[in-house]
């Protein structure tokens, strides 16, 4: 049985990378999230690379988020700070890849999930597939302005606010039609959707392509104001801490905020 990893491999012009830790729903460990970094590196340096694929093993999730082990360590609101730092590093590489990037999400996005659907170019979602970020029913947590940028200016502000500010997992069919969601296919069907898709998107002129990504992505993600105070302020308060035990320790209520 292999760990938790990062499954890199490319055929005929398409990078195909996978989300493998069904074991937790395919959370990615600090490891992963580098790796996948890595693996985004690697395909914008390839020009051989038209398209790239994103996918969960097990049938259970796209990802549902990070490992919260890794929370457990943290002593102080400059740890928040440090982790989302980190966790914009590797999502900016994904937001770089210059061709053009499939989310085929079947099952849960949450979390880091949601993110990285965001940051694709395409999502093709099975009916049903959940989508959300309930942090402040969970955790306690908060998202960098980057995330949050990213997932607003994909998912639409108001919907983000509800998965924020509201912890509501939201059904492929809603996002559907509101415009998240290119296709919602049956699983059996995912396969050859993937395929036409990757194909129509590598017949088109690769400069187009690399051009209007990075438009794009200027006008959304660049000029983001700093957050780091914030983050810190939240990462370093006791209902952070309290949140992260329970959710360890599988505590099915929810945690009592003081707003501390």
């Amino acid at each position: 049985m292999t760990g938790p990893r990062i499954v890199f491999e490319t055929a005929d012009g398409v990078a195909h990378i996978r989300f493998d830790n069904p074991q937790a729903f395919n959370a990615l460990t600090k490891q992963m999230w580098l790796d996948l970094r890595d693996s985004a590196l690697a395909i914008a340096a390839d020009p051989a690379i038209r398209v790239a694929v994103f996918r969960g093993t097990g049938g259970k999730a796209f990802v549902s988020g990070t490992d919260i082990s890794g929370f457990a360590t943290f002593t102080s609101g400059a740890d928040g700070v440090a982790y989302e730092r980190e966790i914009d590093d590797c999502m900016r590489a994904l937001d770089a890849i210059p061709v053009t990037t499939i989310a085929a999400v079947d099952g849960w996005a949450v979390g880091g999930g949601l993110n990285i659907a965001a940051a694709c170019d395409f999502r093709i979602a099975t009916p049903d597939a959940r989508f959300g970020s309930p942090i402040g029913r969970t955790l306690g947590n908060c998202l960098s302005a980057l995330s949050l940028a990213r997932i607003g200016g994909e998912i639409g502000v108001a919907m983000a606010r509800r998965m924020v500010l509201l912890g509501e997992i939201v059904t492929a069919p809603e996002l559907l039609a509101g415009g998240f969601l290119l296709r919602v296919v049956e699983r059996e069907a995912m396969d050859a959707e993937i395929a036409a898709l990757c194909r129509r998107a590598a017949e088109n002129a690769p400069l187009t392509t690399r051009t209007t990504k990075e438009t794009l992505r200027r006008m959304t993600l660049d000029s983001l104001p700093d957050v780091d105070a914030l983050i810190d302020r939240v990462y370093g308060s006791d209902d952070f801490r309290r949140g992260v035990q329970e959710f360890l320790a599988k505590t099915k209520a929810l945690p009592t905020w003081t707003g501390r």
